[in-house]
């Protein structure tokens, strides 16, 4: 149902400088849907504020409903949220609104989602002073919801929602239903709004080739709150009802899924599935509504790869397995890099450093800078060795001479490929640490804020000693029996892998030099000095099982 996408605001040089910042999501839901001078105008107004960038707009009909998905740091976010309500206040009428999705304003919800180095404290901050802005200059009343709830009987949508628009006035005379912000009564062309914070909810429909009768008793059997007290529904941190697409001439169970890890998308399409079948009902794919997180269809691919036993190492090919199982593009085309919000949100380029040219990075390294230095190096090293280690695995894998080992390279190359992407943001990552230490010594911090950067100077490099020695194991099994055409890349994985770790563990004793915490010093170091030896250990085997084997 997405019918338009917005260009980025930023080129990637731009948006790349702010990776280390806070970065929020807000994803308010406007009630028109059908009207696109409205939608678009509301788009621009989101676009037109700076240092925001428009992910994605997803308007649809039958709903009357249009969900807007942007991104940017605290202050913009709430920003571009009040532009675009206040665009919304001149264009639409609460009083000539009908939709199939239950609504309680103009601007229904606007929730704020941490997305990188941000807090859920960050987002409850975002509500409450967008919520203020939206009470004090709009006139409007609002509530707030989710994480930033004042109290706990009007933490969730529904629970605010209850009478919908219609029914607005009449609560709004309730002494425990006044609005947290905003005038104590009716607003009859906005109605009201609910301003939250919460995790990355999923609104995300199945396809059901029935009645919208149907599919509610569906997503009455399947939603946590189930059809009311001692009538409990199957899966929790799930919402859902039932509505009918006219344009499309089907019925969709609809549901806001609260927490995806806890419910994931494939065990609401399953079990949307079974319910069809015992009411005899064809299940026609399904849709998300706005973005998903990359997690959320990596998570659907793990599950169908172990239902069907099959191995797929390429991110790309389990997206596109999890799209085809759920039947993402069932009700128009789904493209993951515009879908995806990590894909949009990185533009699918990599750190400043780890997305240069390796000649550029060679004269990088080499300038007359303290960075990137040798932390950022033994980080690309590492995800060399690894990435070798993983090439020759794939180069016994699936060749008809060695596919009596192919069960054996199922175990051992996922890890191994997976640790070439989980290792390169390192490069960027230990060279992020080091600035922020220089830049808070050069505006005097305060010296436990000094000292707390320190220490994480010298954590980044122990963490990404910890990653590559997770890959031993696999790299050992596979010089046992990798195909011996790959024996000296293997042998260099060796190598490369060795010295990524003797270099991530020299970092940490350099930065280790200056901090206070004698503990924190003592235990960093002694775990370092064990990664080292354990690495010398482990080269050493790998090269013997090598030197060993015969043609």
């Amino acid at each position: 149902m997405v019918l338009k996408s917005f260009s980025f605001l930023f080129s990637n040089e731009q948006w790349n400088s702010t990776m280390s910042q806070k970065l929020i999501e807000c994803v308010p839901n406007f009630s028109e849907g059908r009207c696109k001078d409205t939608i678009d105008r509301i788009a621009a107004a989101i676009s037109a504020t700076k240092s925001v960038k428009l992910l994605d707009v997803d308007p649809g009909a039958s709903t009357n409903r249009t969900v807007y998905t942007f991104v940017g740091g605290p202050e913009d976010v709430v920003e571009a949220a009040f532009n675009a309500a206040r665009v919304a206040q001149q264009l639409i009428d609460m009083r000539n609104h009908s939709g199939e999705h239950p609504r309680l304003g103009a601007m229904d919800v606007c929730p704020f989602v941490p997305v990188r180095n941000a807090t859920t404290e960050d987002c409850v901050d975002c509500a409450r002073r967008l919520g203020e802005r939206l009470g004090r200059e709009l006139d409007v009343p609002i509530f707030l919801y989710g994480f930033a709830a004042s109290a706990d009987y009007r933490r969730s949508v529904p629970q605010i929602r209850s009478g919908e628009y219609e029914g607005l006035a009449a609560r709004l005379d309730q002494p425990e239903w006044r609005p947290d912000f905003g005038p104590a009564e009716s607003r009859p062309a906005w109605g009201a709004s609910m301003v939250g914070a919460r995790k990355f909810l999923i609104a995300y429909n199945v396809n059901v080739l029935g009645t919208k009768e149907q599919a509610h008793r569906i997503a009455l059997n399947i939603r946590e709150q189930g059809r009311g007290p001692g009538q409990p529904g199957r899966l929790t941190g799930v919402q859902g009802i039932g509505w009918y697409l006219d344009e499309h001439n089907l019925a969709q169970v609809s549901v806001n899924i609260l927490d995806f890890e806890v419910t994931p998308l494939h065990r609401v399409f399953k079990e949307c599935r079974s319910d069809a079948a015992k009411l005899g009902l064809a299940v026609a794919g399904s849709q998300a509504v706005g973005l998903l997180p990359l997690k959320s269809l990596m998570d659907c691919a793990e599950h169908y790869a172990a239902e069907e036993g099959l191995m797929l190492l390429d991110e790309d090919q389990r997206v596109r397995l999890a799209v085809d199982r759920l039947g993402l593009a069932s009700l128009g085309p789904f493209d993951p890099k515009q879908r995806v919000i990590e894909y949009l949100v990185d533009s699918g380029v990599a750190g400043p450093l780890a997305g240069l040219s390796v000649g550029a990075f060679v004269r990088a390294v080499g300038s007359r800078t303290p960075a990137p230095g040798g932390g950022s190096v033994s980080a690309l090293v590492g995800a060399l060795g690894v990435g070798l280690g993983a090439m020759g695995g794939l180069l016994t894998y699936g060749n008809r001479r060695f596919e009596h080992l192919d069960g054996k390279m199922r175990q051992l190359l996922p890890p191994m490929y997976s640790g070439c992407r989980s290792l390169l943001p390192f490069v960027d990552r230990d060279t992020e640490a080091f600035d922020a230490y220089m830049a808070a010594c050069k505006a005097k911090a305060e010296p436990a804020k000094q000292q707390e950067l320190l220490r994480d100077c010298a954590l980044v490099p122990l963490e990404l000693a910890r990653e590559v020695a997770a890959r031993w194991e696999q790299l050992e099994e596979l010089a046992k029996v990798v195909n011996l055409n790959c024996r000296s890349d293997v042998q260099v994985a060796a190598k490369c892998m060795e010295t990524a770790i003797f270099g991530a563990c020299c970092n940490v004793r350099t930065n280790l030099v200056s901090v206070e915490d004698a503990d924190f010093k003592a235990k960093t170091d002694s775990e370092a000095e064990e990664l080292q030896k354990h690495a010398a250990e482990k080269c050493q085997a790998v090269l013997k099982l090598l030197d060993d084997r015969k043609e």
